[in-house]
């Protein structure tokens, strides 16, 4: 059974820092793709940051220069690394494993306070 479990979420105040933690178990984590995604209250779910399996990234624009993503492999783990937080940063962030299958976690609440 697959499962990705996030960490790392809480209250921080604006132009402050967080890491986001998702670890996966289950399923071989090199061969996937992995994603962060957020969703506000009242919006879609959107995408923050994707990194492959080769390394690359892509951000939304919202993020860029602020947030860095990353991956362990022999951890298993995904990182987002979050700076200059915004109050508008503020939402509800999952974690997502896909390419084989389509994997999604609980979340994780980041509130941003101004």
């Amino acid at each position: 059974q697959v499962q990705l479990v996030e960490s790392g979420g809480g209250l921080v105040q604006a132009g402050g820092s967080l890491r986001l933690s998702c670890t996966a178990s289950g399923i071989i984590f090199s061969s996937n793709h992995m994603g962060w995604y957020r969703q506000a209250p009242g919006k879609q779910r959107e995408l923050v940051a994707t990194m492959r399996t080769s390394g690359s990234t892509n951000y939304t624009d919202s993020v860029k220069g602020r947030f860095t993503i990353s991956r362990d492999n022999a951890k298993n783990t995904v990182y987002l690394q979050m700076n200059s937080l915004k109050p508008e940063d503020t939402a509800v962030y999952y974690c997502r494993m896909f390419r084989f299958g389509d994997y999604w976690g609980q979340g994780t609440q980041v509130t941003v306070s101004s």
